[in-house]
């Protein structure tokens, strides 16, 4: 008895009939749909909020050595600069020598 679906885009084919004479905006499809929702009983599943990755102790290890042993100097202070400020990516590359004080 299992019955086939009307295709989406008929759907709001139909759907679109009732609404054209409302002139609806975003915000009022949004309340409508969020109604309909409630109405069918319909509910939204929540998105799994994952942990981040946290390097053990042995990685943190190896990756200070390896940035306090880099051969290429601009790429350790860069590094060096995010470790000790915290300083975005994007703060970090409008940094001029002139906006630090060496004192």
């Amino acid at each position: 008895m299992s019955e086939k679906r009307v295709s989406a885009k008929r759907k709001a084919k139909e759907l679109a009939k009732y609404l054209r004479d409302e002139r609806p905006d975003y915000a009022y499809m949004k309340s409508l749909f969020q109604c309909l929702r409630a109405e069918l009983e319909i509910e939204v599943p929540k998105p799994v909020k994952r942990l981040p990755y946290v390097p053990t102790e042995d990685e943190l290890k190896r990756y200070y050595d390896v940035v306090w042993k880099a051969k290429n100097f601009q790429d350790m202070m860069i590094i060096k600069t995010l470790l000790y400020t915290g300083v975005r990516v994007s703060e970090l590359i409008n940094i001029k020598l002139s906006d630090v004080d060496f004192n």
